[in-house]
């Protein structure tokens, strides 16, 4: 993502959290680890971001993330509910006060009878707040797990702008 300029998706997080004293961890599929990158980029992250899980094999979305081992056979990683259960479960595990997850098909090939493309980002914040987005993307691997990332940050300023504190 290279440098993370003062306008950016993660430096409007990293901004927000600092002014609310708030705290931000992620779990990371098809991102591996690109969504944490792209926000220690940013100046001050450290005062926000507590740090993040990359659970790109599916059993460790069950054994570090929490997702419940039946969810993940009955749905397969790839599910807006599994997101959901990632972020809640790395919220806790992280104890930050927001969570960004992030799961899908990044490519070349389809997974699950997923297409490539296919990626749900899911947040889980204080007082029970979870959202989720199914996103359809185009374009290479590359593409999408970096669009996959500005649209996890984008979907935590919107609720972070709904419930200003």
């Amino acid at each position: 993502m290279g440098r993370s300029p003062s306008g950016s998706p993660a430096a409007a997080v990293v901004h927000a959290l600092a002014e609310r004293a708030e705290t931000l961890a992620v779990v990371e599929s098809l991102t591996g680890g690109l969504l944490a990158s792209a926000l220690v980029e940013v100046a001050g992250a450290s005062l926000v971001f507590r740090g993040g899980l990359v659970v790109y094999a599916t059993d460790l979305k069950r054994t570090l993330a929490g997702v419940p081992e039946r969810l993940l056979a009955d749905r397969g990683p790839v599910d807006p509910d599994v997101a959901v259960a990632m972020a809640r479960g790395a919220r806790v595990r992280c104890a930050a006060d927001w969570t960004l997850a992030t799961t899908g098909v990044a490519g070349p090939q389809p997974q699950g009878g997923k297409p490539v493309g296919r990626v749900y980002v899911a947040l889980a914040g204080p007082a029970g707040v979870h959202q989720v987005r199914r996103l359809d993307l185009g374009g290479g691997r590359d593409a999408v797990r970096r669009s996959s990332v500005t649209a996890a940050l984008r979907l935590l300023t919107t609720q972070l702008r709904a419930t200003r504190a």
